[in-house]
């Protein structure tokens, strides 16, 4: 028998696009800011009105029933419906924003970007938290659609087609060393290939120039590996120790360590920098202005050191 009731309440349709879209009950009460248990009731209360289990498990994510993969699309063509009809929003204003936005950065561009970004949300938005933290390659797009994260900037990553992503820019590498280095005032590649390294990598993996240099038969040697590149790079200037790290980072630890900045004597692409988010927030007008900012902090940083290569 057929329980559908008329006068079911639409949030409920929210939760359950919510839990459809995310794969789970703790995702789906991330991305609408609910508790789980008050998710976990929500669902609920339609599988008695809708008189179906809905969705049922499988490991870590609740599969959808045969009803609801008929259903979600003009369930959803309806959320989608109501939304644009309520889409005449009040003047958007960040000073009224009592968010936290989380942000996936390597400790390079969160020393690079931060502070700028800082100034502005104490500026316009002096009620928003941010938080920034490490997020692996290969858990950005499940963290990004689960809503533990809200923005990632890195390097390019898999991802699949509900993330939305965004060129930035494109970094270069140099070699950071001491003022008084002997290769201070010119760096050849026999210099490089034979000078001992420090080199950087949070997790102590393989570093990514290393194994790239490895494709062609080259290998540094490396004396010491570091978790960060500030660690690494206070190194480099009171040792013989060379360092390599992008550019613009290179020349904003000049202006605080005695160090000296030479070209990196072997031929590499620039590497892009993007940023990632999941495409619910494409249209999220407190996220759009979070990450235009987050886009603009990091743009204008790097781009005074890229002209003045």
């Amino acid at each position: 028998m057929d329980r559908t009731d008329n006068r079911i309440d639409l949030n409920l349709f929210r939760v359950l696009d919510a839990i459809y879209s995310h794969g789970g009950v703790s995702a789906a009460a991330r991305v609408l800011h609910l508790t789980q248990p008050a998710v976990t009731h929500a669902l609920q209360r339609l599988r008695d009105q809708l008189g179906d289990p809905l969705f049922v498990r499988q490991g870590n994510r609740l599969l959808p029933t045969e009803k609801v993969r008929t259903m979600m699309p003009a369930v959803q063509l309806h959320l989608k419906g109501l939304h644009a009809s309520t889409h005449a929003q009040p003047r958007f204003d960040p000073a009224q924003l009592d968010l936290q936005f989380t942000v996936g950065f390597r400790d390079i561009l969160e020393s690079i970007a931060l502070p700028a970004l800082l100034a502005r949300i104490e500026r316009d938005a002096p009620q928003l938290r941010v938080v920034s933290r490490r997020v692996a390659a290969d858990e950005v797009e499940r963290e990004l659609a689960a809503g533990s994260v809200d923005l990632v900037v890195d390097r390019p990553l898999r991802a699949g087609s509900r993330i939305s992503r965004r060129h930035l820019l494109d970094e270069s590498l140099v070699v950071v060393m001491r003022a008084d280095h002997p290769f201070a005032s010119q760096l050849r590649r026999n210099d490089y290939m034979g000078a001992q390294h420090v080199a950087v990598s949070p997790l102590g993996e393989a570093n990514a120039l290393d194994t790239l240099l490895g494709q062609d038969g080259m290998f540094r040697q490396v004396r010491l590996v570091c978790q960060h590149y500030f660690s690494a790079c206070q190194i480099a200037a009171g040792t013989h120790l060379l360092l390599t790290v992008p550019r613009s980072y290179a020349l904003h630890l000049a202006t605080l360590l005695p160090i000296t900045v030479q070209p990196l004597p072997i031929k590499l692409k620039a590497f892009p920098i993007l940023a990632y988010w999941h495409e619910s927030k494409d249209a999220d007008r407190a996220h759009v202005w979070f990450r235009q900012w987050v886009i603009e902090a990091i743009t204008a940083a790097i781009a005074p050191a890229q002209r003045r290569r």
